[in-house]
């Protein structure tokens, strides 16, 4: 690549990034050349995502840890996940956890300098035996830690998310997972709307919305883009991004379509479509970002630490030195 090329790449992103910190959106043709960029442009399109990441977050990191309190036992089909209902995965299944059980799983994320915990159980929507149990939880939780608790229960109602945000919760997860025209492909026991239709719920009850992305499932550029724009719209304040650990059993076995250079790709352009957000890497970064895990977080500023919900995740010991190496910092959460 010439000097002259390379100086008019550089300048492109670079005005991606002006237009991010103007709170201006990319076109669409603008964001696809991000997922098509060439692999020589990598450096240079994460400097320019950086520069956002900077303005908003400096160098801070966020932690969140997760809890699986419920396992298994889910009538939904989606395809990536192992607790489906069509999934033959061998993974642990058990009712609800006890408000002690979840209580002390907050206790340690608070131990591992997590700002965020995330209260997760399988299944379409929350029982309303469930949805006690799990206000009550929080309640403790908020009364013994300075923790944000987000919860992510399945499908609400408004009377739901309003019985969450008295009781303390202040984010709710509910991932688009992907675009409206391959969610068909994806799961068929719900649709689109349904995940949309929640988290409209959840910002009425005054809730923090979170929702995000699996790559890696079969979705085209357009696709991707398409995610990106319908989050900057839902206006979600919290988008993890999730890389597809396709786990054996699972409709989606064997699929393994991501490498950590598409993955880079993909957060940069998040950065610069919802540039003011917290931006998550989250699961399957371990085995699809494998040795540019660091670089992540020149996009993105905030992982998830320990374990996903059915999958091993980094040693949280791993994640400290990594955050250090780089010379950012974990934000802590003030007693």
């Amino acid at each position: 690549m010439s000097e002259v090329v390379t100086l008019e790449v550089a300048n492109r992103w670079e005005s991606y990034a002006e237009k991010a910190l103007a709170g201006e959106p990319l076109t669409r043709g603008e964001a696809r050349t991000v997922l098509v960029s060439d692999d020589d442009q990598l450096l240079q399109l994460l400097h320019a995502a950086y520069r956002v990441r900077r303005a908003y977050f400096g160098r801070k990191v966020k932690l969140n840890m997760l809890v699986n309190a419920k396992s298994g036992i889910c009538p939904e089909d989606c395809g990536y996940c192992s607790q489906s209902i069509v999934s033959t995965a061998p993974v642990a299944k058990y009712q609800l956890l006890s408000r002690d059980v979840l209580l002390d799983g907050a206790r340690e994320a608070w131990a591992r300098r997590a700002g965020t915990y995330c209260i997760v159980a399988s299944g379409r929507r929350p029982s309303r035996r469930e949805l006690r149990e799990v206000t009550a939880a929080v309640r403790q939780i908020k009364d013994e830690l300075p923790l944000k608790v987000c919860a992510c229960l399945g499908l609400l109602s408004d009377e739901d998310a309003l019985a969450l945000r008295e009781a303390g919760v202040d984010r709710y997860n509910h991932n688009l997972n992907t675009s409206r025209d391959h969610h068909g492909n994806i799961t068929s026991t719900h649709g689109y709307d349904d995940r949309v239709a929640t988290l409209e719920s959840v910002k009425r009850a005054g809730i923090s919305p979170c929702s995000g992305f699996i790559a890696g499932m079969g979705e085209s550029d357009e696709q991707i883009v398409d995610v990106a724009f319908a989050l900057r719209e839902i206006d979600a304040d919290s988008i993890p991004i999730n890389f597809l650990h396709a786990v054996d059993g699972t409709p989606l076995e064997g699929m393994r379509e991501l490498n950590a250079r598409r993955c880079l790709k993909i957060l940069a352009l998040f950065r610069f479509v919802c540039p003011s957000k917290e931006i998550r890497v989250a699961g399957g970064r371990e085995l699809n970002l494998g040795s540019l895990q660091p670089l992540a977080l020149y996009a993105a500023n905030s992982v998830f630490v320990g374990d996903y919900l059915t999958t091993p995740g980094q040693a949280a010991e791993a994640d400290y030195r990594m955050i250090e190496d780089l010379g950012f910092e974990i934000e802590e959460c003030a007693l």
